[in-house]
């Protein structure tokens, strides 16, 4: 969505990377840790160590710093976006600015680039950021601007998919029909390659979505045959590698649809 209103209203996409996003927030809760057997304490085995810093790897961690940063962000006149709580928007009479994080990752939208520069600037001040400028890869998309508009395409996370999972295959496949041959491996594997198609999906192949969908069906007990489609889809990647979404500016209407009951 708001990379469909980057397209419509010809804006640019700037990205910004956190460092050690956990590490930016104290802990406020009593958590316990036993002693690394590397760093036991003569005559005081059996003490504990207790946290005063979050750590990756922590499940209070991701809370811990979205809390923090979201009153950061609402201290400085953005609103949360009720229906995605990672998007913080921030309006005046004329102006608007988007803020769209993902765990570290942050894109930042903005009707005038002198709010984008102030929300930089704020950003900076409060943590130790990393400025990429204009967006270029996000969440393993690429994103290209176009005359037309705006064109996503994950074809390199397509090729990292091949090399893991098919890098002794070199074979293509014009349809997601199955008509391959491949020998059986373990359920971890098969969960694997599901998982990875499954953010291709999510992000800009809705094309396959309904046959991985379908073969997820049988991820805690995948047969033969259900390899055999996995082969079919790798080889149909190969062949369609670089297709892409491309967010054109007509209509200047966005629209959206659902199937709901």
């Amino acid at each position: 969505m708001i990379l469909a209103i980057v397209t419509l209203q010809n804006l640019e996409v700037h990205q910004m990377d956190v460092k050690t996003t956990v590490l930016n927030r104290d802990l406020d809760e009593e958590i316990y840790l036993e002693q690394h057997e590397s760093h036991v304490v003569p005559g005081q085995e059996k003490k504990v160590c207790k946290l005063v810093k979050l750590f990756y790897g922590l499940k209070q961690a991701p809370k811990q710093w979205h809390e923090k940063f979201d009153n950061i962000m609402m201290t400085n006149g953005f609103k949360i976006n009720e229906c995605d709580k990672c998007v913080y928007v921030k309006t005046t009479d004329i102006r608007y600015i988007i803020l769209c994080l993902y765990v570290d990752d942050i894109l930042i939208v903005g009707s005038n680039n002198e709010m984008v520069k102030r929300t930089k600037y704020m950003l900076n001040l409060r943590f130790d950021m990393k400025d990429i400028a204009l967006a270029n890869v996000i969440l393993s998309i690429q994103i290209k601007r176009s005359s037309e508009g705006l064109i996503l395409t994950q074809s390199y996370y397509v090729d990292k998919i091949l090399g893991k999972f098919s890098k002794n295959d070199s074979g293509i496949a014009r349809t997601l029909i199955n008509t391959s041959q491949h020998e059986s491996v373990g359920q971890v594997e098969y969960e694997r390659v599901i998982g990875s198609l499954m953010w291709l999906i999510s992000c800009t192949r809705l094309d396959i979505a309904f046959t991985v969908s379908n073969l997820s069906i049988f991820i805690s007990n995948p047969r033969e045959n259900h390899w055999k489609a996995i082969v079919r889809i790798l080889g149909y990647l190969r062949y369609t590698q670089d297709y892409r979404v491309h967010y054109s500016k007509d209509p200047t209407v966005l629209e959206g649809f659902f199937d709901a009951h």
